[in-house]
């Protein structure tokens, strides 16, 4: 296993549409498990492929819940129900955040490092995750999206008095 580098906005790779995976095999395996230890290494909740420069529809999330790591090849959204609007961060945008609309409650179709047909159903910040995830490998970042962003580093300023 190995950390990568996380791909940084605006490199033209975090636009790109991500391939289909259609080989499942040792490489898909190193790179899920390189994606899960940059994650936890950055501490981030979610990594995409194309944010450590690799155009594969490959995601990787865990927000600390009793799921915990969960892998996913070629994720599709295949139902979506309810609205929330919450903070949201992206490792490929440091010190930046926004505002994000996303579907509260979700199913997710994809496939196992193995190639095996999986479903997952999340709501709230998984779910949040999830969609978060899977833009990243359509080219979109949360900043596309955002009702309003605003960087976390400032300071509030004191009005004098």
């Amino acid at each position: 296993m190995s950390i990568r580098i996380i791909v940084k906005d605006p490199d033209p790779v975090l636009r790109e549409r991500a391939k289909e995976v259609t080989k499942f095999n040792s490489n898909l395996h190193k790179l899920l498990r390189d994606m899960a230890e940059t994650m936890y290494d950055a501490e981030g909740v979610g990594l995409a492929a194309p944010q450590i420069g690799i155009l594969k529809r490959v995601i990787v999330v865990d927000v600390g819940d009793e799921r915990g790591l969960i892998e996913m090849v070629n994720p599709e959204l295949i139902e979506k129900n309810g609205e929330q609007l919450g903070p949201e961060g992206c490792l490929s945008i440091p010190n930046i955040n926004g505002d994000v609309l996303r579907y509260k409650d979700i199913k997710v179709k994809g496939q196992d490092r193995d190639g095996n047909a999986i479903i997952v159903e999340a709501s709230d910040y998984l779910a949040r995750a999830f969609q978060h995830e899977i833009d990243h490998l359509n080219g979109v970042l949360f900043t596309d999206l955002a009702e309003n962003v605003y960087d976390i580093t400032a300071r509030p300023r004191s009005n004098g008095g």
